[in-house]
């Protein structure tokens, strides 16, 4: 064994991508001490992807104050490329739910109007390109917030200017661009996601997602009607179904607004971060790689990292063997093509044991070496 590539995502509120790495590489490098370890820092649109990015262009973060999911000013963060062109913006640093206290959550008043006060504050410090990754939304808005930071402004049938939150869709009978900020005609725009949910429906963004943003059956109704309604007012006024567009139901439908209105291109995140950082090419002389997540199980196959790293790696026939502090569907992932699946975790413990950065960065490295060990 020459050279191993670790791809690893973050393990969600405990290590970051490059932490897991670190202490996946310790484990290598003890089994086998004279291998040549690459790490590559990955994410999938949510959590972590904004450093990933400021890391792989060279570039640098900008502090910012932003309205929060309830229009309380708070402080944010997003980055610039090296050539100042680029804007990395994580919603979820400014609209996401862990910014909202869970007796608050509530997707029908919770907006995403300070990522679009991002877009525009890079707007104006000169970039023209936008990758916007839509993990972690505190909100089912249809992106509306966001949207009437730009200028763009919603009418009811009366005429009168909407407010916000996910409460508004339904009421939305016009829609006014003619404050629009004049530079997003120049620009282009990219989403990064790791669902294809539909905008509406059964398997839409309020369906399978407002129950975790703090609404009860009867708002998940009230604002998978909305969305109804407001797929067709867009349809009305722009000639774009948005219905039908795959990944148009993330983050509470903020896919479906971007490309209707910035015509953003909705991307896999993980194959976003992937071509940034011309991970095929890094790969190419790799005996193995090693990917890995908080949890892996059947959702692990619909676009998340490891899967992403392992359609990659099959084009070149490279082995790949994924690590998770818990495992389910282990079928489902061993018919995926993953050579081996191993759960970090060494026996039963708490949750809150589990979540522990010390323990989990041992857990890592222990685990690597013994895989290490046997290939050795």
């Amino acid at each position: 064994m020459k050279k191993v590539v670790l791809a690893i995502d973050s393990f969600k509120g405990c290590l970051t991508s490059a932490e897991a790495e670190a202490a996946a590489g310790e484990g290598l490098h003890a089994a086998l001490p004279e291998c040549e370890v690459i790490r590559i820092p990955v994410a999938d649109g949510g959590e972590g992807m904004l450093d990933v990015l400021i890391a792989a262009t060279h570039g640098k973060g900008i502090g910012v104050q932003a309205h929060g999911p309830l229009m309380e000013l708070r402080e944010a963060r997003y980055g610039i490329s090296g050539d100042r062109q680029t804007a990395f913006i994580e919603m979820a640093a400014i609209s996401g739910l862990p910014l909202v206290s869970p007796e608050k959550r509530n997707p029908m008043l919770t907006t995403t109007f300070g990522t679009g006060e991002l877009v525009r504050d890079a707007l104006d410090r000169g970039c023209r390109h936008f990758i916007i990754g839509l993990g972690g939304s505190a909100t089912n808005d249809a992106g509306l917030g966001m949207l009437q930071a730009l200028g763009f402004r919603f009418l009811d049938k009366t005429g009168n200017t909407l407010g916000y939150g996910g409460q508004i869709m339904s009421e939305v009978d016009a829609i006014d661009t003619s404050s629009v900020h004049p530079l997003l005609s120049k620009c282009t725009f990219t989403a990064a996601c790791d669902v294809q949910n539909p905008f509406y429906g059964t398997d839409g963004a309020a369906y399978v997602y407002a129950l975790q943003k703090g609404a009860d059956a009867a708002m998940i109704e009230t604002l998978d009607a909305g969305m109804r309604h407001l797929a067709a007012v867009v349809f009305r006024v722009t000639g774009k179904d948005i219905s039908t567009y795959p990944g148009a139901g993330a983050a509470g439908g903020m896919g479906g607004s971007l490309s209707a209105f910035l015509n953003a291109e909705l991307k896999p995140g993980i194959q976003l971060v992937l071509e940034t950082q011309n991970f095929a090419e890094q790969i190419r002389t790799a005996d193995l790689i090693i990917t890995g997540e908080g949890k892996s199980d059947k959702q692990t196959v619909m676009g998340k990292v490891p899967y992403g790293i392992l359609t990659e790696a099959r084009k070149l026939n490279i082995p790949v063997i994924l690590i998770a502090g818990s495992i389910e569907d282990t079928d489902i992932l061993t018919h995926a093509g993953f050579h081996g699946i191993f759960s970090i975790t060494p026996s039963p413990v708490t949750p809150e044991k589990a979540m522990q950065p010390e323990f989990t960065r041992m857990n890592i490295r222990r685990t690597v070496e013994q895989i290490c060990r046997i290939i050795r």
